[in-house]
């Protein structure tokens, strides 16, 4: 039963929104997953769906399919890139919700980047990544 697992606070893991730009100089956005733990975390379990209101304008509802995501490890100081994501979809509260183990313990954490936090003014350089990104911690 859900009530009899003991879930401790997530620390060491984060997600990141990095923006990479390709050959022809063209702007590549991308989730990660980074562990800054100094242990492997295993069984990785990540959940992303967008939602909120239209950009239209007429306060319509707009949802993004839901998609899972399993990463047996990430290593000790390791990331691993979850999804691409389009700016398109900037606009809408973007919630990544991240499962995993260390050991026998299971974690679990949502990682909500609210509607336009990923913009210019918010980018940060994202180490090990050597990527500028919004970082959610």
């Amino acid at each position: 039963m859900k009530k009899d697992i003991i879930f401790h606070p997530v620390t060491g893991v984060q997600v990141a929104i990095v923006r990479n730009h390709s050959e022809a100089d063209h702007e590549e956005w991308s989730v990660v997953v980074i562990n800054r733990n100094d242990q492997p975390v295993s069984n990785v379990f990540v959940t992303s769906k967008g939602y909120g209101n239209s950009e239209s304008g007429d306060n319509s509802e707009q949802k993004t399919s839901t998609l899972r995501h399993f990463f047996a490890e990430i290593g000790t100081g390791g990331h691993v890139v979850v999804e691409p994501i389009m700016p398109e979809v900037f606009h809408l509260y973007n919630e990544y919700w991240v499962s995993y183990f260390i050991g026998s313990q299971i974690y679990d954490k949502k990682f909500i980047f609210v509607p336009d936090s990923i913009v210019e003014a918010n980018l940060i350089p994202i180490e090990p990544l050597g990527l500028k990104g919004v970082l959610h911690e």
